[in-house]
């Protein structure tokens, strides 16, 4: 078994979409309700993964995958960055998130709304050994909020190849080109290489 540290269940599909086509099976924090919130205080994300994926392998005994990730917007000096997913406060919703962004950023032109979604990616087995990978994908934030598929900043985040923002395109491009897409390819190549997950 193979858990996937989080509870969102929008992340939960996409991840378990980019893993279906390896022969593990995959749980998530979902299965465990009574386990304690991990605190995710690190200063990057990678060590918020790391403490993360370590809390939870300690406390189910299973290999874990946990990520990090966010947004990280060059005229805002990196913000939201590691505190992405509570920006807007600690039981903000995804909308409250990104309505605070766009307010912040309100007349700042086109030109200077670069952004990069990041993600940090640690697989984490019971022995206490574990590998991380890095995803990134690149593009601007738009004026204003377009689609409806995703979940997070997706509405907001325009990706230049394709001219639309990530929650307007297609689960199938989505799952392909998005940074935790890009950290989970590196992860799948590990995870075919190694047996001891099954």
């Amino acid at each position: 078994m193979l858990i996937l540290a989080t509870k969102n269940r929008g992340k939960i599909r996409e991840l378990k979409a980019l893993l279906e086509e390896l022969d593990v099976e995959v749980g998530s924090l979902l299965d465990y309700p009574e386990m304690p919130e991990v605190l995710e205080d690190g200063s990057s994300f990678f060590e918020n993964a790391l403490k993360k994926a370590r809390a939870v392998s300690e406390y189910t005994g299973d290999p874990v995958v946990a990520d990090d990730s966010g947004l990280v917007v060059e005229c805002l000096g990196g913000r939201p960055g590691i505190h992405s997913a509570r920006y807007a406060g600690p039981r903000a919703s995804d909308e409250d998130n990104y309505r605070k962004l766009l307010e912040e950023m309100r007349g700042v032109p086109d030109s200077e709304r670069a952004a990069a979604f990041r993600c940090s990616l640690v697989l984490y087995h019971p022995d206490g050994t574990y590998r991380s990978f890095e995803g990134m994908l690149e593009g601007f934030v738009a004026q204003e909020p377009r689609g409806t598929k995703g979940f997070g900043y997706d509405p907001v985040f325009i990706v230049p190849e394709y001219g639309k923002t990530v929650a307007e395109l297609p689960s199938e491009v989505k799952n392909r080109i998005s940074h935790r897409a890009r950290a989970f390819q590196e992860l799948k190549k590990t995870l075919k290489k190694e047996a001891r997950i099954h």
